[in-house]
C-alpha cells in the first residue's frame, strides 16, 4: 500500500489502527502455492492464530485455503466464516481430553501430540482419524522462543517413542491417517528444513493408511531492506522432488499440506500510530505514541524488528529516535531509529504487522483495543470496531459494597 493511502485511512477511522492488504495476503498465498505446483495433491491450512479475525479467515476462504486452529474458539470462528469442517484442521497443545472431543464432534481433523491423550482418545473413538504430532528434534531458526522442534519443547511426541505410539495404535485399533512437524518460526536454511522432513518420511513408512503428511510451516520473511527470507521456491523445488519419490516408495498419493500464518499475512499488516510527545533526556530523543504493548507486544516479548517509518513527514531528514508507547511499563518499540524527522500528530507506521500483532493485543492499563481495516479492491474496509468503554466493562460484575456496610451496622 502507498502511505497516503495509509496516511487517509489514519485520519478517516482514527489511531491506532491495524491495516491489512489482500493483494498482499493474496501473492503470498499464490506464492506457496506456485512453488509446490507440481505435487497433485497440495492444501494450505492458514494458521489461525496468527490474525483470526473473520473477514480474514473468509477471505483465506475464498482463496481455496483450509486452516489451522489450536483452540475449539478458533474451530468456532472457522466454522463461522464459512469453512467446511473437513477443511479445518486441529492442532492444539496441552488441552484437555474434553477440548478435542469436542472438536472431534464437529467434524474436523484431529492432531494430537500427546502420548496420554493419544491413548485415551483411542481407548474411546477409535474409528475417528487421528493425525499425530510429532517432535523431530531439529531446531529452526535463531530464536529459541520461536523454535518448537528443540528436544526440550513441549510440542510433540519425541521421534524416539514411536514405538510407544505403534503399541497405542495396536492396542486401540486407531486409524493414524497424517503425520505432522513443525519445527518453529523464522526457518533460515532449507536444508535444514529437508532434513526434518526426512524423518518425517522414516516416521511416516511406519502407517500404512494414511492421507496426507504435514510438514508446518515457519517459513522467515523479510522485516527490513535487504533482509533475508526463505526461499520458498528452492523449498518448493527440493521438498516436491523429496514428497513425490517418497508417495512412488509409500504406493499412494498423499497431500503435501502446510500450516503457514506469519508467511501468509505478516508483511500485508501496517500499524498507524499517533505520536502524542516529543521528550528529549540528556541523551535520548523519544518519540511517544499513543500505543504500547498492549497492542504490538511482539517487540518487547519476542525482541522482534518491525521497521518505523513516519508517513505524515516521508522527505523529512532523518534523525535518531526511540519509539516508545504509553503503558506504565518498559515498552520499547526501537532503539535509536533512523526515522524522517517527527512532530507531535504525525502517524508512524509500523511495518510486518499482519502477524501475531492484533491477535496478541490485550486491554492492559484498561486501555482500548485498536480497530482494524481490510485494503481490499482499492478500498478500506472496516473489519473491527475500535473498542469502547463499555467494551471494557461488558462481563464485570460489580458488587454492592453500600448494602454490605449498612447490614454491618445493623449488627
Amino acid at each position: 500500500m502507498l502511505e497516503n493511502q495509509l496516511l487517509k485511512i489514519a485520519q478517516d477511522f482514527g489511531s491506532p489502527v491495524y491495516v491489512y492488504d489482500a493483494e498482499k495476503i493474496e501473492s503470498q498465498y499464490k506464492r506457496l502455492t506456485n512453488a509446490f505446483k507440481n505435487v497433485k495433491h497440495l492444501k494450505i491450512n492458514y494458521a489461525v492464530k496468527a490474525l483470526s479475525n473473520i473477514s480474514i479467515l473468509k477471505f483465506f476462504n475464498s482463496l481455496g485455503s483450509g486452516i489451522d486452529t489450536v483452540s475449539i474458539q478458533e474451530v468456532q470462528l472457522g466454522l463461522a466464516a464459512g469453512f467446511s469442517p473437513e477443511q479445518i484442521i486441529f492442532t492444539p497443545n496441552g488441552v484437555s481430553l474434553t477440548e478435542i472431543e469436542e472438536a472431534a464432534a464437529l467434524g474436523v481433523k484431529i492432531n494430537i501430540d500427546n502420548l496420554s491423550i493419544l491413548e485415551q482418545f483411542g481407548a474411546k473413538h477409535p474409528k475417528t482419524p487421528v493425525c499425530i504430532r510429532i517432535n523431530p528434534h531439529v531446531m529452526a531458526g535463531g530464536n529459541a522462543n520461536i523454535s518448537v522442534g528443540h528436544i526440550d519443547s513441549k510440542f510433540g511426541i519425541s521421534i524416539h517413542q514411536i514405538p510407544h505410539i505403534l503399541r497405542i495404535v495396536e492396542n486401540t485399533k486407531m486409524t493414524i491417517n497424517g503425520i505432522h512437524m513443525h519445527t518453529g518460526s523464522d526457518i533460515l536454511d532449507i536444508e535444514v528444513f529437508l532434513y526434518a522432513s526426512e524423518i518425517l518420511f522414516e516416521t511416516a513408512k511406519q502407517f500404512k493408511n494414511l492421507d496426507f503428511i504435514d510438514f508446518g510451516s515457519g517459513f522467515k520473511v523479510p522485516y527490513k531492506p535487504g533482509d533475508i527470507e526463505t526461499n520458498i521456491e528452492e523449498l518448493g523445488e527440493k521438498l516436491t522432488k523429496k514428497f513425490n519419490n517418497f508417495c512412488k516408495e509409500y504406493g499412494k498419493d498423499l497431500t503435501l499440506a502446510f500450516e503457514p500464518g506469519k508467511f501468509l499475512v505478516s508483511e500485508s499488516g501496517s500499524f498507524l500510530t499517533k505520536v502524542n510527545a516529543i521528550k528529549q533526556t540528556t541523551s535520548t530523543v523519544f518519540a511517544q505514541v499513543d500505543s504500547g504493548f498492549n497492542h504490538l507486544i511482539r517487540p518487547m516479548f519476542y525482541g522482534s524488528h518491525h521497521e518505523i517509518s513516519n508517513i505524515s513527514n516521508p522527505k523529512g531528514r532523518e534523525r535518531f529516535y526511540t519509539v516508545v508507547g504509553y503503558i506504565c511499563e518498559t515498552d520499547t518499540f526501537g532503539n535509536n531509529r533512523r526515522i524522517n524527522e517527527i512532530n507531535e500528530g504525525d502517524i508512524l507506521c509500523f511495518k510486518n504487522a499482519g502477524a501475531y500483532c492484533f491477535s496478541m493485543a490485550s486491554n492492559y492499563n484498561s486501555r482500548f483495543r485498536p480497530a482494524e481495516v481490510l485494503w481490499y479492491n482499492n478500498e478500506a474496509h472496516l473489519i473491527r470496531k475500535r473498542e469502547t468503554f463499555d467494551d471494557i466493562i461488558n462481563n464485570q460484575i460489580e458488587v454492592d459494597f453500600s448494602s454490605k456496610k449498612q447490614k454491618e451496622l445493623v449488627k
